[in-house]
């Protein structure tokens, strides 16, 4: 798993590097939505990362957000985001990563997360802990709601669809000290992880904006679940974390608004 880990971490560390290098030039952009985008640079990170991992591991499954799922029924599967925060990166606004997570017979095994602005990269193997650029690292202490600092995201479908957080938002507003919206949830999630957020939820996410992130805040002693408080899966409709002291304030809050 060692070798796997460092695999992971150089590929992340390589496709971040020529991420960091285009962030600030002119950037050909496709829409997958009204406001759902794709970049040249998602492409060219995921094609840096499909092909290592394609070459290295050609038995290995891969699902990756901008191309389709390959050897879907192998043991061990990479889920990969080659670009987790399109929209900021086509702004230039520097909060994004390259997530990268490995199962094995479906249980994550390992995750990397790289922020190539800040060149921090945060990994976790399963009960192996947590870290950042090797340091170990851990949720944060905090108890209290209404002394948290909590992240959240919209959903694509913000525009048309009634199940668009707004509600969630606006009642954890008024509870928690402050909230963020940076834009890029395997960051987020790895920032939970790190201490310096103490909860994070948020509906409509894909496994690659969860796999990684979701196993590094576990590995850190963070708390996953789904918003109704059941165990999460790479599937799951929505998504809290926590760094475990919080879960059930925010979970109470999340309930107020469905009542």
């Amino acid at each position: 798993m060692a070798e796997l880990e460092e695999f992971a971490s150089n590929l992340a560390r390589k496709a971040g590097e020529k991420l960091y290098e285009k962030l600030n030039g002119q950037h050909q952009i496709q829409y997958k939505g009204a406001i759902d985008l794709v970049t040249e640079a998602d492409k060219m990170s995921e094609e840096l990362i499909l092909s290592a991992i394609s070459r290295r591991f050609p038995e290995h499954g891969i699902l990756s957000e901008e191309s389709a799922a390959r050897n879907e029924h192998a043991a061990w599967r990479w889920i990969v985001d080659p670009l987790d925060g399109t929209t900021n990166y086509a702004h230039g606004f520097p909060f994004f990563c390259v997530s990268i997570a490995l199962e094995q017979e479906g249980e994550l095994a390992l995750g990397v997360v790289y922020d190539p602005v800040r060149d921090e990269l945060f990994s976790a193997r399963r009960q192996g802990g947590a870290y950042c650029n090797g340091k170990r690292i851990y949720v944060s202490a905090e108890r209290d709601l209404s002394r948290s600092l909590l992240a959240t995201g919209f959903p694509y479908d913000i525009r048309v669809s009634p199940d668009n957080n707004l509600n969630h938002f606006s009642a954890m507003a008024v509870q928690a000290q402050a909230i963020r919206r940076p834009g890029a949830a395997a960051l987020d999630l790895a920032y939970l992880a790190a201490g310096r957020l103490d909860g994070f939820w948020e509906l409509k996410l894909k496994p690659w904006d969860t796999a990684a992130g979701c196993l590094i805040v576990s590995e850190a002693g963070g708390v996953i679940s789904d918003l109704k408080g059941q165990p999460w899966h790479l599937y799951s409709p929505g998504l809290m974390a926590s760094n475990g002291l919080i879960h059930q304030q925010m979970m109470d809050v999340i309930r107020q608004t469905e009542a």
